[in-house]
Parts: structure tokens; sequence; C-alpha cells
């Protein structure tokens, strides 16, 4: 559980997007920078990543997120800050998609699950 001044909230919530043209350009410096630049922006919005695995072609995370912030607000600016810097840095990355990600993303809410359970259920992704 966590809280604000106003709210003791546990919402946690399964969140996966793709880069365009689902391109598989998430790997080697581009991978370890996208990880550093998701757990900050989580930071800076008060969430808590709770699990995080980056494949070539899509992003899976596993966030606790402030419900008057709202899940929506906190994806947008996780792909917005990321997509941001990540082509500032790489610029292979800007001739290679005009934008770095899709405009779709899925989002799951967790429920009860155990945050154990959920870094097992994700790490497995990797491997199916």
């Amino acid at each position: 559980m966590q809280s604000n001044k106003k709210v003791l909230y546990a919402c946690r919530y399964h969140v996966v997007w793709c880069p365009k043209y689902r391109r598989p350009v998430l790997v080697d410096d581009v991978r370890e920078r996208l990880v550093e630049i998701l757990h900050q922006e989580a930071r800076d919005r008060h969430a808590e990543v709770l699990a995080l695995d980056v494949m070539p072609d899509h992003v899976s995370l596993v966030v606790d997120a402030d419900p008057q912030f709202g899940i929506h607000r906190l994806v947008k600016r996780l792909k917005a800050r990321s997509s941001h810097d990540l082509r500032r840095e790489f610029p292979h990355l800007r001739s290679r998609l005009p934008a770095l990600w899709t405009h779709s993303y899925l989002v799951v809410t967790i429920g009860g699950a155990r945050p154990a359970t959920v870094r097992r259920y994700v790490a497995a992704q990797r491997h199916t």
C-alpha cells in the first residue's frame, strides 16, 4: 500500500507498448538507457516500478501508480520522455523510425496479485 495526502491505494498495472512498426530496436545500449529513463520518470511521478522487461520489440512494465495522477498520464509521460531522450542520444533511432513508439498500449489491472508472482510472470514472458 502507498499513500498520498488524501488517498491510501494499491493500484498495480501491467502495461505493454511497442516501437513503431514493432521494429526490434530496443537492444544493447538503447535497452539499458531505456530502463534507466523509465525508472527515473516513474520515480519523478511518484510511481513504483515493480517489474520491467525490455524485449527488442516491446516493453513490459508492472507499476504501482497513484490513482489521482492516472495510469494514462503516467504511460504518456513514460513514452514521451523515453522517446525524446532515446532519439536524442541514439541518432539511428531518428533515421529508422518517424516516431519511436506507437500511439497504442495495453493496460491490465493486476488486482491482488503478489508482486513476486507478477515479477515471475513478466520474466517468464522472455522465454515464451
